[in-house]
């Protein structure tokens, strides 16, 4: 926003923690053709690493899958892999996914993807058309403001290693002559009732591939009616919160999408449009927008989010240029609380914006920018234009011995984030990046 420091200082930063490490194994049974895939990288975050979008925990384990693939055209595949959401290619099996041929490995704003746990199911219609269904690993993503304490929709991590169950950010305060440590949880879970259900049809009739989609999901969480200071029935004659009347409320979800990609001059040239939107996705989109908001009296609401991404790439046999322009959308999703008298829930016109302008003191020791105070700025729309290339230095694939390939690019990324009118103005930030990127890749 106009006011953080960040926003008055460029940086550089060098990394090779996106190198990628992979390994594909194929057998061939008597009617059908088996594989495993493993593929990781070094992307991982620590303390705040989740499953919210990709598995980021240390080591970053991108995908890790097995397929068996029938000669009647069934294909089975189970194992953590790119989400069936992903565009793709050729057909509907994994390794086929059509990606941002960007640096930036959180690629670019309005491509829907995840790379999560999931089994899928295809068929294969003489290599014209396919219809494929997965189960995926859900994650119910929340942003919400001024709530009471009337919900529940997940907790900390589990332990025995399977989640992040890190805490961060602790405080120390007296509470009647007592200490009391208050910590902030580094990573959250919801209490996801049941997978995430995936279907999409897949046309390459002989110009174009032609994609249509869609995406069931279930959101769940658990409502405490007198979790606010009230003297109304049920919740008795004080105004201690109690838990008197709590229940499960649960909300379905989900959206529908296309793509369409098509070559030109001897496929050269590709032209790629991808449309995606409905209730309780953001998380799909590449910006991870929330999934849900919460109403006053503490049940789910989900936002609507729509999400769209042209590409335009050109392939050459030493050079690929691409360009990339994307936009993801997040609706207004509010409520008011009678018990407290505030707004509660995302954008909310009366949401106090005008501290985005004002920027603050840093904290002691150099290395903590100053927040802002009075920013609530929930995204409106976050737009991106992409521009980049990739010089091949060297091909080996042509060679006699395939030595691999070596290839160098830039990428240059501009990003606007336009967030909800409020009192005190309607702020967008603005970012400007160029990545360059050198990479070997092995024979």
């Amino acid at each position: 926003m106009p006011g953080a420091s960040a926003s008055k200082i460029s940086e550089f930063f060098g990394s090779g923690r996106q190198s990628r490490v992979s390994m594909l194994a194929e057998g061939r049974l008597k009617s059908a053709k088996v594989s495993g895939y493993v593929e990781g990288d070094f992307l991982s975050v620590g303390t705040t690493s989740n499953n919210n979008q990709s598995n980021s925990y240390t080591f970053r384990q991108r995908q890790a899958w097995g397929q068996a693939a029938f000669d009647n055209g069934w294909t089975f595949t189970g194992g953590q892999m790119w989400s069936l959401v992903t565009e793709t290619r050729h057909g509907a099996d994994p390794r086929s996914e059509a990606l941002p041929m960007t640096i930036d490995p959180q690629y670019t704003v309005g491509f829907s993807w995840a790379r999560q746990y999931g089994v899928r199911l295809s068929k294969n219609f003489g290599n014209k058309a396919w219809l494929a269904v997965s189960m995926e690993n859900p994650q119910a993503t929340v942003t919400t403001h001024n709530n009471g304490a009337n919900y529940l929709i997940g907790s900390a991590g589990a332990g025995g290693g399977l989640y992040n169950a890190a805490i961060t950010n602790c405080t120390t305060s007296t509470v009647n002559g007592n200490p009391l440590t208050t910590c902030s949880l580094a990573a959250s879970y919801a209490f996801n009732p049941s997978p995430d259900i995936v279907a999409k049809l897949v046309l390459e009739p002989g110009f174009g591939h032609y994609e249509i989609f869609g995406v069931y999901s279930r959101f769940r969480d658990r409502v405490f009616p007198c979790g606010e200071a009230s003297a109304a029935s049920p919740c008795g004659s004080g105004t201690t919160p109690n838990v008197a009347g709590a229940y499960n409320s649960s909300k379905n979800g989900g959206g529908i999408g296309a793509n369409a990609r098509f070559s030109f001059v001897n496929k050269h040239v590709d032209f790629g449009l991808h449309a995606f939107g409905g209730s309780g996705v953001g998380r799909y989109g590449t910006s991870g927008l929330a999934d849900a908001s919460v109403h006053a009296n503490g049940t789910l609401d989900l936002i609507k989010t729509y999400q769209g991404l042209t590409t335009l790439e050109w392939h050459g046999p030493k050079i690929d240029i691409y360009l990339n322009a994307g936009a993801e959308y997040a609706s207004r999703t509010a409520d008011f609380d009678p018990i407290t008298g505030k707004t509660v829930g995302y954008g909310a016109r009366n949401f106090n914006n005008a501290g985005c302008y004002t920027e603050t003191v840093p904290g002691a020791g150099g290395f903590f920018p100053g927040g802002l105070s009075g920013c609530t700025a929930d995204t409106r729309v976050l737009i991106e234009g992409t521009a980049g290339f990739w010089f091949k230095l060297y091909d080996g694939s042509k060679d006699k011995v395939n030595r691999g390939r070596v290839q160098w690019g830039p990428q240059l990324s501009y990003v606007d984030r336009n967030a909800w009118s409020g009192a005190g103005g309607e702020p967008h930030g603005l970012d400007s990046m160029l990545f360059t990127s050198f990479r070997y890749y092995l024979p």
